[in-house]
């Protein structure tokens, strides 16, 4: 019986990975959202802090405070700034976001800015580009989003994309697709 039940729950956790997965930021990404789903898991904070770090063959990228390396998705664009990934996108990619003022260590803080999102969030942007977490990298530098559904990027200190592919991160065993 115990049995039973801990493969009934393995396969709960499976189904609802699985459905993450393949609902996720493929493509277009989810849509440009109704306004009433809130962006749950942002990375957001009463003051942001974009920083600059060596990670592996992908050279210099812009993390967070935590030093949570940063992704543009191809998706969106910069000039006008339009953020495409919410709902079940934005729980894969949380944005970055801020409650308040931004500070900068490594990047032009003239390039950085925020949107406002339409769940209500306000989103930080590098050189008019949003900027997202991925939900599974597991650590800072991990970058295990890189090249994801070939849309998703670590993004360089002026806002451009990295497109260097990232070698497998020995904590996960696998590269970052789906």
């Amino acid at each position: 019986m115990l049995a039973i039940r801990h493969i009934t729950g393995y396969a709960a956790t499976g189904a609802a990975v699985l459905a993450l997965t393949l609902s996720g930021c493929g493509g277009g990404g989810s849509g440009s959202g109704d306004g009433s789903a809130k962006s749950t898991g942002s990375t957001g904070s009463a003051t942001a802090t974009l920083n600059t770090a060596e990670v592996g063959k992908l050279g210099t990228v812009v993390t967070d405070s935590k030093g949570y390396v940063l992704y543009r998705f191809d998706a969106d664009s910069a000039n006008p700034t339009r953020v495409s990934c919410y709902d079940t996108c934005a729980q894969v990619w949380p944005p970055a976001t801020t409650q308040g003022g931004v500070t900068t260590n490594g990047v032009d803080k003239s390039l950085v800015s925020t949107v406002k999102r339409t769940d209500g969030g306000t989103q930080l942007t590098l050189a008019g580009w949003p900027l997202y977490r991925y939900a599974k990298d597991t650590g800072p530098k991990d970058a295990q989003g890189q090249g994801v559904d070939g849309t998703w990027f670590a993004v360089t200190p002026t806002g451009a994309k990295i497109t260097t592919t990232a070698p497998a991160s020995p904590s996960t065993g696998g590269g970052g697709g789906y």
